[in-house]
């Protein structure tokens, strides 16, 4: 299969090489941790996963997701956090549990393995069941829940809801794919973009936070000229000529991942030119065996924090591979909305 690059700034044999340092992070049982011996939450599990489907992986892709299999709880859920196959923070984060949706999709557009298909059915529709719940009657979700007794905590965040948007897209495609009803996910998924229509009525605001900035395009309910006008609004703010984005507008400091999600929302508003510079903006992260450090604070030119996350790593190929479109799933983002688009739903405007 094709291996995703950038154009003189990576090429298909390093991102080979990138895959291969998140296989070596990747634990027996699939898990795949944000570095050796850290912690694992199901959001950034199923992230890497997508980036070894991307980069060719495709054995260690599967253990991954039959990991997800396995831990899913009986409602649907995973923990917060696991460490080393232990249960650390046992709480249900409502985007975290979409995810699977995502990454399921991906996988299948790169292999076209209806059995894959097929064997992830029942945990993505387990999944994206339990995230309903989370749902108020204003369209946007909770963030959370107590695992323990079940009781939510209100608040809606806009980060997590467009990535939530972007599940229950992809979890309406499977559906499709296997035959499935997913009428209750399509109208969860108009009520969420109707909320996108008046953001500040709706979610926590906006913070400090560059996801809260450019996610509502990467997830898919911002789009267009709103989308444009929502990245350009706030260009200044986060993004650091020549060394990537800042994680906190306020802090010295540019991440790997934040500077790759930005280039694919970028990507998605069909800005291939500014995408591909945000990835050549952080090789400064890169390291001798194809893995990526966090982030650098850019004040005193030390990285921090000293660990090259795994997430980071799956976030370039990401990003490399929808710049490229090098494997089928290369677009997954920026079609996320085609469908919405062609039912004639809200669409949302900046902020």
């Amino acid at each position: 299969m094709a291996v995703p690059s950038v154009s003189g700034v990576l090429t298909p044999a390093q991102v080979r090489a990138t895959g291969a340092a998140i296989v070596g992070m990747q634990e027996p049982d699939g898990a795949l941790p944000w570095f050796p011996g850290g912690k694992t939450d199901p959001w950034d599990h199923v992230e890497s996963a997508m980036a070894l489907s991307a980069s060719g992986y495709l054995d260690a892709a599967r253990a991954a997701y039959e990991w997800s299999a396995h831990t899913q709880r009986d409602d649907g859920s995973w923990p917060m956090e696991l460490r080393a196959g232990r249960v650390v923070d046992p709480g249900v984060d409502s985007n975290f549990c979409a995810y699977i949706a995502v990454g399921v999709w991906h996988h299948y557009l790169i292999t076209g393995d209806e059995a894959f298909l097929w064997s992830m059915w029942p945990t993505v529709r387990a999944a994206l069941d339990r995230v309903l719940m989370f749902q108020r009657g204003d369209g946007a979700f909770r963030w959370a829940a107590d695992y323990r007794t079940g009781a939510m905590f209100d608040d809606a965040l806009r980060t997590g809801n467009s990535s939530i948007y972007s599940a229950l897209c992809c979890g309406i495609r499977i559906a499709g794919e296997v035959g499935a009803d997913a009428g209750t996910w399509e109208r969860a998924r108009g009520d969420l973009a109707v909320a996108f229509t008046r953001p500040d009525e709706v979610f926590v605001p906006a913070g400090e936070h560059s996801m809260d900035w450019y996610y509502p395009v990467l997830g898919g309910p911002l789009r267009g000229d709103a989308g444009r006008a929502q990245i350009d609004a706030e260009w200044e703010r986060f993004v650091v000529p020549g060394l990537g984005a800042r994680c906190v507008d306020h802090r010295p400091w540019v991440t790997g991942a934040e500077t790759s999600e930005l280039a694919l929302a970028l990507e998605a508003l069909g800005d291939v030119d500014r995408a591909a510079a945000m990835v050549e903006s952080i090789q400064h992260l890169r390291d001798p065996d194809g893995s990526y450090w966090t982030g650098l604070v850019f004040a005193d030119g030390k990285r921090w924090p000293v660990e090259r996350s795994c997430w980071t790593s799956a976030a370039v190929i990401l990003a490399a591979d929808a710049i490229s479109r090098a494997t089928p799933a290369g677009g997954i983002f920026a079609e996320l909305d085609d469908d919405r688009l062609a039912a004639d739903e809200p669409v949302a405007q900046g902020r």
